[in-house]
């Protein structure tokens, strides 16, 4: 009853009305950058990111969760009609939604994706409302220790679930720890790594390395890739509405789809392309019309469309209850948080319970901002695909500057913005992923805050670290997120390339 009150009072928040236009914005925003093929919502959260610095807290993270939703609705448009997912748990979509739209059914594939994404957002919220709180009691009873294994499961997780390689990705998440220690030591008062630079003296603003990271180095990575072949994009023929049959055939597989998507997104070791992979796998061998898969089956379209939107609301469960980003665009909205001055987790949910209602109850809204949004305006979306990529990264590159300029003006923060941009490429470039470097910059100070503390009350004995069955049962999770991604990557893959090789053939 105490989950119906408190969700109450932050549909109460959530429908301000700044706080509806914030939701719009981000909503529509969200859509923009998911149907524009490589700008995803976790760049244009960070590009937000200086723009924000001085507006509401709750308005400015109700806009990124309306982006984070909005871009998940806007790459099927994509997959469906340019063949081009924008994002990794678009893939699974492309191979169904293309076909459909060669075969002039563009319409019924764009509108199953969307009611879809509307039944999954719609249920996975509600379960984020009644799953964080039992979350948040167990989490109030975490110590020192627990916290650092906490910690030590996020850096793992974050290596393990990007990218290809749990190697690549630690060794991105090194990058990040090491630009951690700079600044001063709060428990010594010295200056660690600042080179006798004064603006250093207060660490890496974790913004700009955002903005830097994932604006400057994809616009560096598109522009050394040269021109390239246009896009064909497939024209949507004949009505957009789904008839009696599809409907029928698309029903189950939403309700499948949002309850894999969900508990896999909520997983410390989850993500979103993880879930689409096994629901598109559980539809094939549940169809009662298997012969269509590869060939445009309505079933594999509407069943990874749900996963994907119900691991969206599923990452927030870590991020909200625990401080644990599953996903880049959370790792960004954990920088969004830290921003205002917030931190994710238990203690949140007690000091500023309306902002965390609020942006719960706001995810409910946007879903239905985002279904009434979608299918009327796909006109509009796909004309968006036919502005020049010189363009657009043009006025991002000009964008991200401005920015950070604007939020801090130092010649210093300039440079390293330079800095971090062509790291940012170098690592796209040699295919290490982005997300782990932001994750460490922003948890490596707390973990080694909460290794010290508890070290000191163990009086060095290391073995403090497991005191507990909670800090124990962290450790193993973590251990878990390392070698489960792997595996549940390498089973959804292989049945994926075995549909594109039977396609093949």
């Amino acid at each position: 009853m105490d989950t119906f009150v408190l969700l109450g009072q932050g549909l109460l928040t959530a429908m301000q009305p700044m706080h509806l236009l914030y939701a719009l914005i981000g909503v529509t925003l969200g859509t923009a950058v998911g149907v524009l093929p490589g700008i995803g919502p976790a760049l244009t959260v960070a590009l937000l990111l200086p723009v924000t610095y001085q507006l509401d807290a709750a308005g400015s993270l109700i806009m990124f969760a309306g982006i984070y939703y909005g871009g998940m609705y806007g790459g099927s448009t994509t997959s469906i009609l340019l063949n081009t997912p924008g994002e990794s748990a678009s893939i699974v979509t492309a191979l169904e939604g293309n076909k459909m739209a060669r075969a002039g059914r563009g319409g019924p594939a764009l509108a199953t994706a969307a009611i879809g994404s509307f039944v999954a957002g719609l249920i996975a919220t509600l379960g984020l409302a009644f799953i964080a709180p039992a979350i948040v009691k167990v989490a109030l009873s975490f110590g020192p220790a627990e916290y650092f294994a906490l910690m030590l499961l996020a850096f793992v997780t974050v290596s393990a679930a990007f990218g290809d390689s749990a190697l690549r990705g630690l060794t991105a998440l090194a990058l990040g720890l090491a630009l951690g220690l700079v600044g001063i030591d709060l428990q010594t008062g010295q200056a660690r790594l600042s080179f006798g630079v004064p603006e250093l003296l207060d660490g890496v603003e974790v913004t700009t390395l955002a903005v830097a990271l994932f604006a400057i180095g994809e616009t560096l990575s598109v522009a050394a890739a040269g021109h390239r072949t246009p896009d064909t994009v497939e024209a949507v023929k004949g009505s957009l509405w789904m008839s009696r049959e599809d409907w029928k055939r698309s029903w189950k597989p939403w309700l499948r789809g949002t309850f894999i998507g969900f508990p896999i997104g909520a997983m410390p070791a989850g993500g979103a392309e993880i879930g689409t992979f096994l629901s598109y796998a559980a539809e094939k061998n549940l169809s009662k019309h298997p012969e269509e898969f590869g060939k445009g089956a309505i079933e594999g379209v509407a069943g990874p469309e749900a996963a994907n939107n119900a691991s969206a609301a599923g990452t927030l469960v870590p991020l909200l209850t625990l401080g644990l980003p599953t996903t880049a665009t959370a790792a960004i909205m954990l920088a969004g948080f830290q921003q205002f001055g917030l931190q994710p987790g238990p203690l949140l949910f007690a000091t500023r319970p309306d902002i965390v209602w609020g942006l719960i109850a706001s995810l409910l809204i946007a879903n239905l901002m985002l279904v009434v949004l979608n299918l009327p305006l796909i006109g509009l979306w796909v004309r968006l695909l036919t502005i020049p990529r010189p363009w657009l990264y043009a006025g991002i590159l000009v964008f991200a500057t401005l920015g950070t300029i604007g939020a801090n003006p130092s010649a210093v923060e300039l440079g390293m913005l330079l800095v971090f941009g062509l790291m940012g490429y170098g690592l796209r470039r040699f295919g290490y992923p982005i997300a782990p470097v932001v994750v460490g910059l922003i948890l490596g100070p707390m973990a080694e805050q909460q290794l010290r503390r508890a070290l000191a009350i163990g009086q060095g004995n290391p073995l403090v670290l497991v005191h507990s069955w909670l800090a124990v049962t962290l450790l193993l999770l973590a251990l878990a997120a390392l070698v489960v991604p792997m595996i549940l990557r390498a089973r959804g893959r292989g049945q994926v390339l075995n549909q594109l090789q039977a396609n093949e053939d």
